[in-house]
């Protein structure tokens, strides 16, 4: 926790997020719930043994192996608590022993339960040590018996040492049910499986996603990038108001979810790719495609997006990116590189998915900074007055001289914007601005050049 009570840790995120990313946007107020409780549809458990050597389950002290138990978690789904409690109990009872990580030895690692907070759905998932499971039938008989509300169950062998807590996909058995389950999200179905990345929070995991296809600002025609793109959450539920849509995931699994995903919701227009990101949009971008996209929606890890992706996502031409963040910390390096890129963020929400904890998630609009994008002009009409060099050739020759010369046509404006840089003052009656703090469209680099070439010409300056 970082506060006293729900609204103080709100105010805490906010000035977080203010201070990695304030340099480049000023955030909006923090999107909180309403109900900051027993929102978590993905709850772990970690298995060991107490001093009678009975099973417990509960979770690592912070920066260590030591094992607190936990009977009940304020933040947890509170049916995926009491499958816990129970699977404990019944594990108990048929005398199952808990892997001992120094050792090697013993059956049960971790207990996993993913719940659908739309379709009811449960998975649950025992990550064991070994193939070897006695008792499974009968132990899946009284299971079953006693949580009726369980859909599927899943057994995944861990023989590694390691922090991870699921083992390669190919050694994992599905006992009863499809092995997977399926919520609904924003009004799109979605194929969840064991190792699937899901938000945690599905209430406001909605908001968080409505809010990034309203800054994305789609008309039914864009070619849209959805970068780290997991099962293709963002992207399915973007595709319906855009023209195409292309996902990218290094995942494998991940991407036969979202192929699955797409044709769930009869989604044509959205195609996945399994790749790195940043690699995968260099080749399509820089390589031999020459590949562009209207819009990027990007949501990496919590380590950020590397540079080769933010270059070649600038390359890419969008005309805006819509960055969804884990980390302040990243997402404030992230943005001042694609600052440099030509990228401006415009508006940014900090959502609250993960009440309770020091994380918060925040979505960015950044928008494509055009080298024609307005300058300001300021001109003081009491201060105006011919001077030599004025007098010494008009806009009209000028204007023929860069025209013979170079083959194109300059303006007025663009002639007047290049005499300012060199300090020549205009005339009383030229281009009199409708106010004392005007905008006025930046002169193009070649025209200015041309410019140059004719006032030297000229003698001007």
């Amino acid at each position: 926790m970082i506060g006293k009570n729900y609204n103080s840790t709100l105010v805490k995120k906010e000035e977080i997020v203010a201070h990695f990313i304030g340099k480049y946007v000023k955030p909006d107020k923090i999107l909180g719930m309403k109900d900051p409780y027993h929102y978590r549809n993905k709850v772990h458990g970690v298995f060991g043994k107490d001093r009678y050597n009975n099973l417990v389950t509960g979770t690592y002290a912070k920066n260590s192996h030591d094992l607190v138990p936990v009977s009940g978690c304020l933040i947890e789904n509170e049916e995926a608590g009491r499958i816990i409690e129970g699977v404990r109990a019944l594990a108990n009872e048929f005398r199952m022993t808990a892997y001992d990580e120094d050792r090697r030895t013993g059956l049960l690692r971790h207990i996993l339960i993913r719940t659908c907070h739309e379709t009811g759905e449960i998975m649950l998932i025992l990550v064991t040590a070994d193939f070897m499971f006695p008792g499974k039938k009968n132990f899946t008989k009284e299971l079953k018996k006693r949580f009726p509300a369980i859909s599927t169950f899943v057994i995944n062998v861990n023989r590694d040492k390691t922090n991870m807590i699921l083992g390669r996909p190919k050694d994992t058995e599905v006992v009863f049910g499809k092995g997977k389950v399926m919520d609904v999200l924003c009004g799109k179905k979605f194929v969840i499986g064991p190792d699937s990345f899901y938000q945690v929070n599905s209430l406001q995991t909605e908001r968080l996603y409505e809010k990034a296809v309203l800054f994305a600002e789609l008309n039914g025609n864009e070619r849209v990038l959805d970068a780290y793109c997991g099962i293709g959450t963002i992207g399915l539920i973007a595709s319906d108001k855009a023209g195409e849509v292309v996902g990218v995931e290094l995942n494998a699994e991940a991407i036969a979810n979202a192929k699955e995903n797409a044709k769930l919701n009869g989604a044509k227009n959205v195609s996945f790719i399994y790749g790195d990101a940043g690699k995968l949009l260099n080749d399509m971008v820089v390589g031999k495609s020459n590949e562009k996209f209207d819009v990027i929606f990007m949501d990496p890890p919590r380590a950020g997006a590397s540079e080769e992706f933010l270059q070649s996502a600038a390359a890419a031409g969008p005309s805006r990116i819509v960055y969804i963040s884990c980390n302040p910390e990243t997402l404030g390096r992230d943005l001042g590189i694609l600052k440099k890129l030509g990228y401006a963020a415009k508006e940014a929400v900090p959502v609250d998915l993960f009440p309770w904890t020091e994380h918060v998630e925040t979505v960015v609009l950044l928008s494509q900074q055009k080298p024609d994008d307005h300058i300001e002009i300021e001109i003081n009409l009491d201060e105006i007055d011919a001077t030599s060099a004025e007098s010494k050739a008009t806009y009209k020759e000028i204007e023929e001289w860069v025209q013979e010369h170079y083959g194109f046509h300059v303006t007025n404006l663009n002639i007047a914007q290049v005499k300012q840089k060199h300090g020549i003052i205009e005339r009383e009656n030229y281009n009199k601005p409708k106010s004392e703090n005007s905008r006025q469209p930046g002169c193009p680099e070649e025209k200015v050049k041309a410019i140059e070439e004719a006032l030297k010409h000229f003698q001007m300056i």
